[in-house]
């Protein structure tokens, strides 16, 4: 059925005039009387009466009449609703952080909810590597999380920071005067690592395993704060990218620098052959302006 038909037969109808429609539709009364005939005929039902000039509907003109006003006014809504998203007067924005990452970005997810506030934001907290299945799968928009060099070729990404992951360790006589650590040195130690779904993880373990072991995993666990917990007990090893470390300097346990060292690279990531939403698309931008306000030193977002 034909938007446009609709719409010139409500017009129609309201005037009870064909003269009345052409002018407000800017349209010839033949265009009009066209339209009408071809909106009969889709239906099968002719749709008024005609007596000279005069005309009034038909039962099933009075149907139709109805319908079509219902049928306009959603169409009207559609675009209004359109118009509102595509100025980001409202929408939703499915995000993915882990843990970790989130409170490194909450200015920029303030700024974004300064800028937009009509938009919905659901933040989801997986690990890494559950994050990029969710991105796959489509349940979420976007994320910001961890970069690795195996991501999916379908994941389009945005570097935003690089940090080295130094280890922690108890405030013991043992690792005092170590000024660097190496992986052969934690070779005896219990480590207690994320839970599997990080891929901060698997980084770890390749690592201990270039060193020549596997490491004695004693506890697993998706909260930081938790696993440092673990290592004031007086023993073991947990692992914090360096700007967390910075939250536990008075806290009964050592930080230092590993290496081999491994680095903590973060940034957005999104599916790059699905089309990408305007409320993702305006969180990307504000990724740029981030980058950019970094190079400057400027605390914009921050």
């Amino acid at each position: 059925m034909d938007i446009k038909a609709l719409r010139y037969f409500v017009k129609l109808v309201e005037l009870q005039s064909f003269t009345r429609a052409s002018e407000i539709l800017y349209v010839t009364q033949p265009t009009i009387s066209k339209m009408v005939r071809n909106l009969e005929q889709s239906l099968n039902q002719p749709l008024l009466h005609r007596e000279g000039r005069r005309f009034w509907l038909t039962e099933a003109g009075e149907i139709v009449y109805q319908r079509a006003l219902q049928i306009l006014e959603q169409m009207d809504q559609l675009k209004a609703e359109l118009i509102d998203l595509h100025e980001l007067q409202r929408g939703h924005l499915r995000l993915g952080i882990p843990p970790m990452v989130g409170h490194l970005y909450a200015g920029l997810i303030r700024r974004y909810r300064q800028l937009y506030p009509n938009v919905e934001l659901t933040i989801v907290e997986y690990g890494g590597r559950k994050i990029e299945q969710a991105l796959i799968n489509g349940e979420l928009d976007m994320a910001i999380t961890m970069l690795t060099s195996h991501h999916d070729h379908c994941l389009a990404k945005l570097p935003l920071a690089n940090y080295p992951i130094h280890a922690i360790l108890p405030d013991t006589e043992r690792w005092h005067d170590c000024k660097h650590i190496t992986w052969q040195d934690l070779k005896e130690e219990p480590f207690y690592l994320y839970t599997e779904e990080f891929t901060l993880s698997d980084y770890i373990n390749t690592l201990c395993q270039n060193a020549g072991y596997a490491p004695q995993i004693s506890a697993r666990s998706s909260q930081w704060d938790f696993l440092v917990a673990l290592v004031k007990s007086g023993v073991g090893v947990a692992f914090l990218p360096e700007p967390l470390c910075h939250r536990i300097r008075d806290e009964a346990v050592l930080v230092k620098p590993i290496s081999p060292s491994m680095d903590w690279p973060l940034g957005m990531i999104w599916h790059a052959d699905r089309y990408v939403s305007k409320t993702a698309d305006a969180l990307i931008k504000l990724g740029k302006e981030y980058i950019e306000s970094k190079k400057n030193q400027e605390p914009m977002l921050n």
